[in-house]
C-alpha cells in the first residue's frame, strides 16, 4: 500500500479501538491508556537518550502505574502525595546510581511521568465525570476527539491551500498561521455539531470547548515537535505504520485532555469558579 493508504488504515484501526474502549469506559479505557502510556514513555526516553539525557524508564513507568490506579479509583486527594513521592524517587535514582549525577536526568524523569502519564490519564477522569445534568463525560470526550481531528484536517487543507506565514518556523517549519486558523474554524464547527446532539449543552459551551481543544491540540503538537527537534529526531518511533510513534499520534491530545477535563469540571458540570468570582465582587 502507498503511504496515504497505510496511514488511513492505521488511523481507522486505532480510532475504532480507541472509541470502543472509550464507549465501554472502566477497565477497557484503563487498558487502552496503559498501552499508549507504556509505548509513549519508551519513545520519550529514547528521544531524550538521543539528546544525551538519561531519564529512568523504571521510575517513569512506576509513577505512571501509581497515578493510573489513583485516577481509576477517582482518589484525586492522593495525587499530590503521589507526585511528591515520585519526584523524591527521581532524585534518589540519580543520587545513588554511582554515576555522574546530572540534574537533567532528574528533570526529564519527572517531566516523563507527568507528560506521558498523568496528563493523558485525565481521559479516565473526563470519561467518568458526572453531575445531575449529565450522567457522564462521554459526550464531551467525543466532542474533544472530533475537535482535535477537525483541527488536523483543517490545518492541513488550509495550510496547503492558503499557507504563507510561518507559525513556528524554528520548531515546525511546515506549519503556517493560515493553517492554524483553518484548524480553529474546523474544530469549533465540529465541536458545535457534536454539542447539538448532547442534551442540555448550550451552543456557547460547545463553541468554547472547541476553541480550547483546538488551541491546546496545536500547542501540544508544537511541544512534541520542540522535543524531537531539540533531540535531532524526525519521529518518536515507528510502531504505527504511516504515523510514526505513539507520541507522534497522541501529541495533540496530551495537553488537550487535562484542559478539557478542568473546563468541564469547573465550568460545565459545575459553576464553582464562576460562583467563586461572583463571591469576590
Amino acid at each position: 500500500m502507498n503511504k496515504n493508504a497505510t496511514r488511513m488504515l492505521t488511523g481507522l484501526i486505532m480510532g475504532t479501538i480507541a472509541m470502543g474502549c472509550i464507549m465501554l469506559g472502566g477497565i477497557a479505557l484503563l487498558l487502552l491508556l496503559a498501552v499508549i502510556i507504556f509505548f509513549a514513555s519508551k519513545e520519550y526516553v529514547k528521544i531524550l537518550e538521543h539528546k544525551g539525557f538519561y531519564p529512568s524508564l523504571k521510575i517513569i513507568l512506576s509513577a505512571e502505574a501509581l497515578l493510573a490506579l489513583i485516577t481509576y479509583f477517582d482518589r484525586n486527594e492522593y495525587i499530590a502525595i503521589a507526585v511528591t513521592l515520585c519526584t523524591f524517587a527521581s532524585f534518589m535514582w540519580v543520587l545513588f546510581r554511582g554515576r555522574q549525577p546530572y540534574i537533567a536526568n532528574v528533570a526529564t524523569t519527572i517531566l516523563g511521568f507527568l507528560y506521558c502519564g498523568y496528563f493523558p490519564l485525565h481521559l479516565q477522569l473526563l470519561r467518568d465525570i458526572s453531575c445531575p445534568q449529565f450522567n457522564d463525560g462521554l459526550g464531551f470526550v467525543v466532542m474533544m476527539f472530533t475537535a482535535i481531528l477537525a483541527t488536523d484536517v483543517g490545518c492541513y487543507y488550509a495550510g496547503t491551500k492558503f499557507g504563507k506565514h510561518k507559525l513556528a518556523p524554528v520548531v515546525s517549519p511546515n506549519k503556517t498561521i493560515e493553517g492554524s486558523i483553518g484548524g480553529v474554524i474546523s474544530a469549533v464547527i465540529g465541536a458545535m455539531i457534536i454539542g447539538y446532539f448532547i442534551e442540555g449543552v448550550q451552543w456557547y459551551t460547545s463553541f468554547f470547548a472547541g476553541l480550547i481543544c483546538t488551541i491546546f491540540a496545536q500547542i501540544g503538537d508544537l511541544c512534541e515537535s520542540l522535543i524531537k527537534r531539540d533531540a535531532g529526531v524526525k519521529d518518536s518511533g515507528d510502531s504505527l505504520p504511516g504515523h510514526g510513534g505513539f507520541l507522534d499520534r497522541t501529541d495533540s491530545f496530551i495537553f488537550t485532555i487535562p484542559v478539557m477535563f478542568y473546563f468541564c469540571k469547573y465550568f460545565v458540570f459545575s459553576n464553582d469558579i464562576v460562583n467563586y468570582f461572583k463571591g469576590l465582587f
